[in-house]
């Protein structure tokens, strides 16, 4: 199925459209899984659903014409990172206006285990995310494809074309700066 995924990216990439109308029904499940884990993590009250943040990132992913998709996994980093901004988007619109709470800061030995949970604000996630793009782009890239785009080790390897072990590295240097970073900004 991979090798199916690959190809129709491949032929999209060639202006074939009738590829990407086969390819949707292929990735649409893992989409949804990607979006479903991303919203888990979210406040118990958010509005937005999986299969609206699948459908959103999908009528702006058939707007690039200028990616050149090389597989599946490349493609679902870059969905990842559309659901990102999405999500992102739709956490400034819904702070507009309002004053947001400071949450209580918490010994950084603590956080460690929580970059998982649903306690982060979004926006300031993201703001953290931009700024350490401009220290560490590779450790930031995995940050945005395991959280946001809820892709394993192996998966998150195979799109930077890494080894596992690195990434491994990488996630959890790069976990303890974010989380170091939020704590200070909260």
């Amino acid at each position: 199925m991979s090798q199916d995924i690959t190809e129709l990216l491949l032929n999209w990439n060639n202006g074939d459209k009738e590829a990407l109308d086969q390819l949707i029904p292929l990735v649409y499940k893992e989409l949804h899984e990607m979006a479903s884990k991303r919203l888990s993590q979210e406040r118990c009250d958010h509005t937005l659903q999986p299969t609206a943040l699948v459908h959103e990132a999908y009528l702006r992913l058939i707007k690039w014409e200028s990616v050149n998709w090389q597989d599946r996994v490349h493609f679902l980093a870059v969905a990842a990172q559309v659901m990102r901004h999405i999500l992102v988007d739709y956490a400034r619109k819904q702070m507009a206006g309002k004053r947001v709470n400071q949450k209580n800061k918490i010994a950084l030995e603590d956080l460690y285990d929580r970059i998982d949970t649903k306690d982060w604000d979004l926006v300031a996630l993201d703001d953290a995310l931009k700024d350490f793009a401009n220290i560490d782009p590779q450790q930031s890239q995995i940050i945005e494809l395991r959280f946001f785009g809820g892709l394993t080790i192996e998966e998150t390897a195979e799109a930077m074309r890494l080894s596992p072990k690195i990434v491994r590295r990488e996630w959890d240097t790069a976990k303890l700066w974010l989380l170091r970073e939020l704590n200070r900004k909260s």
